[in-house]
């Protein structure tokens, strides 16, 4: 399952939206998108064109998890339960539809004997789209906002996708939308025709690569303190 991908750069908005935009600047999200991170997605606005929004990776944010209740993860919806877990039912007959931008996600690779984290994305390195659901939350102060998951499909067969996760656990991919479906997939508002866009992507279009989390850096040690100056 994946739970860390890298989100396109603020100043890439324009590839994402299909329109040039110059609002990139008073955007910002890390670089990095992991649970309860911001990070853009697509809906589908008025007369079909594109919307951006900003919203929180996973269905529930931990602030929304209600006290007494152990913490869960909604990052990713499984295509075969969507319809049935009540983190997920609601967006999805209500098609409550995005598409989350990104460059690669990451997944755990065991072929050394060892986890170590692979990026994956398209084979020439373009941006795609990952097929996801949202909603909407109230905030204690009276406003709303928004949050989102992505949609995993079975990978057991899929040349590149079935690499990932731990021997003898079941593989999951992402489903990667074909960027001539993006918006046919925002704008469909049948769940069951919806299903129709939750297969595999070609394997051939995508590589992996290994990819270790860079450390954060050290601190730097204090300088001398200029005792003249007190």
């Amino acid at each position: 399952m994946c739970v860390n991908y890298r989100p396109p750069l603020p100043e890439q908005m324009d590839m994402v939206l299909g329109v040039l935009v110059d609002l990139y600047r008073d955007w910002d999200w890390p670089g990095e998108t992991w649970k309860d991170y911001q990070a853009p997605i697509l809906r589908a606005g008025s007369r079909g064109r594109r919307e951006l929004c900003v919203a929180s990776y996973g269905m529930v944010p931990r602030r929304h998890i209600p006290d007494g209740v152990k913490p869960f993860d909604t990052m990713n919806a499984r295509a075969e339960s969507l319809g049935e877990r009540r983190s997920f039912a609601p967006a999805w007959y209500r098609t409550q539809l995005c598409a989350v931008p990104m460059t690669c996600f990451y997944e755990p690779n065991y072929e050394s004997g060892r986890a170590e984290r692979w990026g994956i994305g398209m084979r020439d390195e373009s941006m795609f789209f990952v097929a996801g659901l949202w909603r909407e939350w109230g905030e204690p102060d009276g406003g709303r906002s928004t949050a989102f998951t992505q949609i995993t499909i079975n990978a057991d067969t899929h040349p590149l996708m079935r690499r990932f996760h731990k021997p003898g656990d079941e593989k999951r991919s992402l489903v990667v939308l074909p960027n001539d479906e993006v918006d046919a997939w925002l704008g469909c508002r049948d769940p069951e025709l919806a299903r129709s866009f939750l297969r595999p992507y070609p394997a051939e279009s995508m590589k992996a690569w290994a990819a270790p989390r860079t450390p954060p850096a050290p601190s730097k040690p204090a300088g001398p303190v200029n005792l003249s100056l007190f």
